[in-house]
């Protein structure tokens, strides 16, 4: 007599035949780390833009507004104020990212003795230019130190008065190489209060499109 098999042998054998074991979880295919990727300063992702603006503040008027400025002390007659992009629709873009500035602010303080005013410019108006911090600021002392002040207004010690168009003669006799189409005077209440000079994106004169010098029939110009 045969014997049978045992019922939970049996149970069991049906079970394994039902439920099979499992698969393994394939491992997930590694994507690309971020040490691969290639990153991008925000200072290079600028705003479209035509040219520069370069404004020259004439120091008297700067410092009778701002009297504890560090360059007031030394008494020059213009204070690099901005390199500033600008297009030729009459518009300009400012805070275009929030990329740090130069990692030393004081290797620019030929151009810049106050760091307050050179965060300033950075913020506002270098991040737009495409450029990193050094480059921009180098861009701008080159542009600063290109243009050459009459000498009427370097060695100025006494008030005058002239026309912008006069003020606009005597920076193209002291730059035979800026056009009058790239200069622009600034004034207030009939004070000069900055010359502007129109840029390329290389630093060279190109015309100043839009932007026009004040209406005075006379700018009153106080000595340093």
């Amino acid at each position: 007599m045969k014997k049978k098999a045992a019922p939970s042998l049996l149970i069991l054998l049906l079970l394994a035949a039902c439920n099979p074991p499992p698969r393994p979880t394939p491992e997930p295919t590694p994507r690309p780390t971020a040490a691969g990727a290639q990153t991008i300063e925000p200072a290079t992702a600028t705003q479209p833009f035509d040219y520069y603006l370069l404004n020259l503040s004439w120091s008297p008027e700067f410092c009778h507004s701002h009297p504890n400025a560090t360059e007031c002390a030394q008494h020059p007659a213009f204070v690099l104020h901005g390199l500033w992009p600008q297009n030729t629709s009459g518009g300009y873009p400012q805070n275009c990212s929030t990329a740090s500035g130069p990692r030393d602010p004081s290797a620019y303080s030929d151009i810049y003795p106050d760091p307050g005013l050179l965060r300033h410019e950075w913020r506002t108006h270098g991040t737009c230019s495409g450029l990193s911090p050094d480059a921009f600021f180098t861009l701008a002392r080159t542009a600063y130190h290109a243009v050459t002040i009459p000498p009427t207004l370097a060695q100025l010690d006494h008030p005058i008065s002239l026309t912008p168009a006069q003020l606009i003669d005597s920076f193209q006799t002291a730059n035979p190489r800026i056009p009058a189409a790239s200069l622009a005077i600034s004034c207030g209440n009939n004070y000069l209060t900055a010359v502007e000079v129109c840029l390329d994106k290389s630093a060279h004169p190109t015309p100043c499109g839009p932007i026009r010098s004040c209406r005075a029939n006379a700018v009153r110009i106080t000595p340093p």
